[in-house]
């Protein structure tokens, strides 16, 4: 047996020197390739909805939803993303305008305007509410305030009018400003129906081609200049707080129970619009072709393969999973028994 033991070994060595040249050397696009070939003979042959239980897929899905976005890591890199955007040198090479096109600005702008359903639902709902109906009142009351402290201000430089308004400012120490105490009283007794009218008004504003035109006027401004003008609207604390909020609540809308339900749907239109395609075809229709995966496996797995191999991490590895096979007493007894069949 020890014979037998010994080459059993050197096999182990040559199938490991093997292994390594397939996968470090000169030979590896063409493993990688032949892999791959054979994995999509394979998957063109297997129908998604006999291969995978929708049910199984469900609980996978749920299962790297509830790691992948509650995982500390994506934890700690959210406020480093938003960090390295907002500080991105590219983003003051490139104008808005090439990265995003005019086109679709104004198709997502027609859309949003034609939306009816969506407007009146929005709009009846904010005059719902009071403390929204007392902003709207309020905004009102300040815009003709200021309207008439501006011609107030026009109207004191004209002959003999300085005296005459000093007449209503003594007035206004006893009687707060008329103008404040009517529409606060109006805001007051009728808020409501302020804000109805209100969205009447922003309901016809909607209709009208003008809104269209200025929304695409501010396009237009930004559009001519680089990305990172767009940092004016808020600093890189600000993004990072928001960054870090918008992470908050879609980890709470990850606990509910409806998230899982969602995901649920989601596999559910899979299956009802893939379930009879075949996983290699499944695979093109997402846009992973032969000829990219093969490319995208080699540049990621060459330089890994190779590192390994370097420090003899490779070797070992590859060692320790084919040691157990040739010395398992089924191939020892078969090299034990080699001579004496081959004589």
């Amino acid at each position: 047996m020890t014979a037998a033991r010994d080459l059993a070994d050197r096999l182990l060595d040559a199938q490991v020197d093997y292994l390594l040249a397939e996968l470090t050397g000169p030979q590896l696009p063409a493993f990688v390739a032949h892999t791959v070939d054979d994995v999509l003979q394979v998957a063109g042959t297997l129908v998604l909805a006999d291969a995978l239980d929708p049910d199984q897929m469900k609980a996978v899905v749920r299962h790297v939803a509830d790691r992948g976005v509650g995982s500390p890591m994506v934890a700690d890199l959210v406020e480093q993303f938003a960090e390295a955007l907002y500080a991105l040198p590219a983003s003051d090479e490139h104008d808005l305008g090439t990265v995003v096109d005019r086109e679709r600005v104004a198709a997502l702008v027609d859309k949003v305007l034609s939306m009816r359903t969506f407007h009146d639902r929005a709009l009846d709902r904010l005059a719902e509410s009071p403390a929204v109906s007392a902003v709207a009142a309020r905004f009102v009351s300040k815009i003709i305030t200021d309207f008439v402290a501006q011609n107030r201000a026009m109207a004191q430089k004209l002959p003999g009018m300085s005296s005459l308004l000093s007449l209503g400012t003594s007035a206004a120490s006893v009687v707060r400003n008329p103008f404040d105490q009517l529409l606060g009283d109006a805001a007051g007794r009728s808020a409501q129906y302020a804000m109805r009218r209100t969205n009447s008004a922003a309901r016809d504003l909607f209709d009208e081609a003008p809104l269209r035109e200025a929304a695409m006027e501010v396009w237009e401004l930004h559009a001519q200049e680089p990305v990172g003008e767009l940092r004016a609207y808020l600093d890189d604390q600000d993004l990072r707080e928001l960054a870090a909020l918008v992470h908050a609540l879609i980890l709470d809308a990850r606990d509910s129970a409806y998230f899982g339900e969602v995901l649920d749907a989601c596999v559910d239109v899979l299956f009802a619009r893939y379930g009879e395609w075949d996983l290699a075809s499944l695979l093109a229709e997402a846009g992973v072709d032969r000829d990219t995966l093969v490319a995208d496996l080699v540049g990621l797995a060459g330089p890994v393969l190779t590192a390994a191999q370097r420090d003899g991490e490779l070797r070992e590895l590859l060692r320790a999973r084919l040691a157990p096979f040739f010395h398992s007493p089924v191939v020892l007894g078969l090299l034990a028994d080699a001579p004496a069949s081959a004589s």
